[in-house]
């Protein structure tokens, strides 16, 4: 049995209020679980004591058990000083979704078309500019 240590979400719609439990990692979310270690309330600021609530004597004897914490959890931990911080690096992070790159080079295709045919105007105009003075100095003499 592959324990962890999550969050299981209760409260009403757009209002979440979460347990920290352990559970059998094979449990839905919002499932069966084996006991309840705390409360996080996220509406709450981030300064409040009642925001992350933990037994963590509980939580200590767990993870020497062999229970797994999720990323959530592992950052409360952190923050209560149990854990020490690791560095975090996601390169990818800042990389647009792939809907996003196929927009980004489309525009530029855009681009380079208008680009190519500013271009072929401004070249057509230059060759037949003279053949157009030509009937104006006829219609000032006239």
């Amino acid at each position: 049995m592959a324990t962890v240590i999550r969050l299981a979400r209760g409260g009403s719609k757009k209002r979440p209020f979460y347990r920290i439990v352990i559970a059998d990692s094979r449990m839905p979310r919002d499932g069966r679980f084996i006991e309840k270690v705390g409360t996080y309330n996220p509406l709450l600021p981030k300064d409040s004591d009642q925001r992350v609530q933990m037994n963590v004597e509980r939580v200590q004897e767990w993870i020497a058990k062999g229970a797994r914490p999720t990323d959530r959890i592992n950052r409360f931990l952190e923050a209560a000083g149990l854990k020490d911080k690791t560095e975090r690096n996601n390169p990818e992070k800042a990389v647009p979704g792939k809907k996003a790159q196929e927009r980004v080079a489309e525009r530029e295709e855009k681009e380079e078309a208008k680009r190519a045919a500013a271009a072929e105007a401004a070249a057509a105009p230059a060759e037949e500019a003279p053949a157009e003075e030509a009937p104006v100095e006829e219609a000032a003499e006239s």
